[in-house]
């Protein structure tokens, strides 16, 4: 069961019926009560959607029913998941930059409540052009769920607050600062970041620099 669906949909499902989502409305109304009549069974609707995903085990709020989806089910047992490298500190992190000999590096920061980072795995990672895009580079991820001094430190290493975030590298582990992302990006508009970034992994004029501006 989904916590975070089951809490979303319990608001939802109780502001629907505060706001009389279930009562009639009297024979002489007026249109701003049947305009908010109608808010309030939306909400209704999408609370019960969205306890039907939490209890069938799905993840994302904005596909809450994904479950039942005959093709989305299909697609998913097709398309296998990014396999990422957990990383646990800076450390870890300039030990696998240094290990990546010219390989393009991309680090995610995830956490396991972290709503916008199921959703990156879910609908962006997922997509068979993006696993194209980033089938020769090496790919870590950060989980900053315990929210530990060394996922502090890594956070500010990258002037990040928390997650979803991403940070790409080239070849001579500088981080194309500029490419930087932070938030949720659907599958369209991270492929195009892939495709700057694949423009931009072009030896710097100099390798004592630790970043690079694309």
């Amino acid at each position: 069961v989904s916590i975070q669906l089951a809490l979303w949909s319990a608001l939802l499902i109780v502001t629907a019926v505060y706001h009389n989502a279930l009562d009639s409305l009297p024979a002489h109304t007026t249109n701003t009560a049947k305009l908010g009549k109608g808010i309030a069974v939306i909400l209704l609707i999408f609370g019960i959607a969205l306890l039907i995903g939490a209890l069938s085990g799905a993840k994302s709020a904005l596909q809450p029913l994904s479950g039942f989806n005959i093709s989305a089910t299909n697609q998913q047992k097709t398309t296998s998941s990014l396999a990422f490298t957990r990383i646990a500190n800076i450390a870890e992190l300039e030990q696998k930059l240094t290990e990546a000999q010219g390989q393009p590096v991309m680090l995610d920061f995830y956490a396991d409540w972290c709503v916008a980072c199921k959703e990156l795995e879910a609908l962006t990672f997922s997509d068979p052009k993006v696993q194209q895009q980033l089938a020769n580079t090496m790919l870590l991820q950060a989980d900053v769920t315990a929210n530990s001094e060394e996922d502090k430190a890594l956070l500010k290493r990258f002037g990040l607050f928390g997650p979803p975030g991403i940070a790409f590298f080239n070849g001579h582990g500088q981080e194309m600062v500029t490419l930087k992302t932070v938030g949720f990006q659907n599958a369209e508009r991270f492929s195009a970041t892939l495709t700057k970034r694949d423009s931009c992994i072009i030896a710097p004029k100099s390798t004592e620099a630790t970043t690079i501006q694309c």
